[in-house]
């Protein structure tokens, strides 16, 4: 692996970025974007990675609870008029063995995400009166399922076009710091660049302008996998009320949040987001320490797009988001293959580049995303309902707030896997604290969990749970 340098000149930089920039040129990369690649490649020559120490850090306390304020809904309401919602959706969900956008997949009553949130949008405009607009962050992976999907709904688009392309960069070789030749196929040399990347995808895509220009002055920025994130109302209200030029959506870390992006201060008093990939070695307690850093990010914000328009013009379009460089294979599918950095950034790391940013503390009901096959079985369940409004609940005949769900990696980590071993669906999780699958197991229907249970198959041999099981504790199949 190439040595990476504490100092270069303007003079080897451009030599060292020069192949990379006739790569992007090739491409088509608009040249904010290759800009904004240009700085974190002179950052990864650096050797700068971003690392965020606890001697930088202060503690977050007292921040405003949208629960505990009132009187902003009229203020939201009247504020629908300029407002719009943007989804990232540039996700494939590799980790769960999909090749096509992750939004794509069936999550409840035979819905995608991509079917929920255009029926949301649909009864927000119906109810409110206003035509909201809802945008979709495609990457280049993603871009042509999700409108092929989408025009199942052709009164979604409200005139401003239903998706932007974010941008793409190249991956570079860890080995000199070169852009890839050989890849396997020509989309392998590619990767996005991460949310951070909205910034500079709504200005390079124009999409800023147009919503400028219609006079929108609000966005509300989410995963297209957390379907808890909705437009509020109330948030929208605040934001409005508080004339804040970014807002962050942050909840109450519990164990299971200990590896997540949390808030804290830098020690000038600024918001400031960091990432476990941010965290050095040695600082690794601390970070996991939910009584310390009490706040997760659940990559839920707030933009006022006039602020941002006038961020991008102060900073010359590069925002200079804190790097985040990720170590992978140039082929995901193939561990021997060469050795490349991902450059990529957190869209909430903008914290601490708008001046005056905020956050606010929401129920932990605005967050509910779907990172692994476990995450899928909980919505497939009766431990969340689907409203007539299209929006996605807990069930309040939950005897516990939400099941933990751990399933068995070597058989249910691929939503092929998970599919194959609940073919009538997921069981019944309302009386369910905790459902532990541990070796293969094929469910029947309309099987039930109550409290704890775990079931294990120590043999080679699939086991089949019948139709009609009531489980509890600690069963062993074998």
């Amino acid at each position: 692996m190439a040595d990476l340098q504490t100092t270069f000149s303007n003079e080897e930089l451009e030599k060292r970025f020069a192949p990379f920039d006739r790569q992007m040129r090739d491409e088509g990369v608009e040249p904010i974007a290759i800009d904004t690649f240009k700085y974190y490649f002179s950052q990864l020559l650096e050797g700068n990675t971003g690392l965020l120490g606890e001697n930088e850090l202060v503690p977050l306390e007292g921040l405003p609870d949208i629960e505990k304020l009132e009187g902003y809904q009229a203020t939201g309401r009247e504020a629908l008029a300029r407002a719009v919602i943007i989804k990232l959706n540039g996700g494939l969900g590799t980790s769960m063995g999909l090749d096509k956008a992750k939004s794509l997949l069936t999550v409840k009553n035979g819905l995608s995400f991509l079917d929920i949130i255009a029926r949301q949008v649909l009864n927000l405009r119906r109810d409110s009166g206003y035509k909201v607009p809802l945008i979709f962050m495609n990457s280049f992976n993603t871009h042509e399922d999700t409108l092929e999907a989408l025009a199942a709904y052709p009164d979604l688009d409200s005139g401003t076009g239903l998706a932007f392309i974010q941008n793409k960069v190249p991956k570079v070789l860890q080995a000199d710091f070169q852009p890839v030749q050989d890849a396997p196929t020509p989309d392998l040399a590619w990767c996005p660049p991460g949310h951070g990347d909205i910034y500079t995808s709504l200005q390079t895509s124009q999409m800023l302008d147009k919503l400028l220009d219609g006079g929108y002055e609000y966005a509300f920025v989410s995963n297209a996998d957390n379907l808890g994130a909705i437009m509020d109302d109330k948030i929208l209200g605040y934001f409005a009320a508080s004339k804040l030029p970014f807002l962050m959506e942050v909840a109450d870390r519990t164990q299971a949040d200990s590896k997540g992006g949390h808030l804290a201060r830098r020690k000038d008093g600024r918001l400031v987001l960091r990432e476990v990939a941010q965290c050095p070695p040695e600082d690794l307690p601390a970070f996991g320490d939910i009584t310390r850093y009490t706040y997760f990010n659940t990559n839920s914000i707030w933009l006022h797009l006039p602020s941002l328009r006038e961020t991008l013009n102060r900073n010359n379009n590069v925002l200079k988001l804190p790097l985040i460089r990720n170590s992978k294979t140039l082929d995901p599918r193939n561990p021997e293959s060469p050795r490349v950095y991902q450059m990529e950034t957190a869209m909430g790391a903008a914290i601490e580049i708008f001046e005056g940013a905020g956050a606010l503390r929401v129920p932990r009901t605005r967050f509910a995303p779907v990172k692994l096959t476990s995450d899928l079985l909980v919505l497939w369940s009766d431990a969340y309902l689907l409203t007539p409004e299209s929006k996605i609940v807990i069930n309040p005949e939950n005897r516990y707030y939400l099941p933990i769900v751990q399933l068995d990696s070597r058989y249910y980590k691929f939503i092929q896997d998970l599919q194959k071993r609940f073919p009538e669906g997921a069981p019944s999780l309302t009386n369910c604290e905790k459902f532990q699958v541990e070796g293969d197991v094929l469910f029947g229907r309309d099987i039930v969990a109550r409290e704890q249970v775990k079931l294990s198959n120590p043999g080679v041999s699939q086991v089949k749970v019948e139709d009609g099981a009531i489980l509890e504790g600690d069963v062993n199949l074998s």
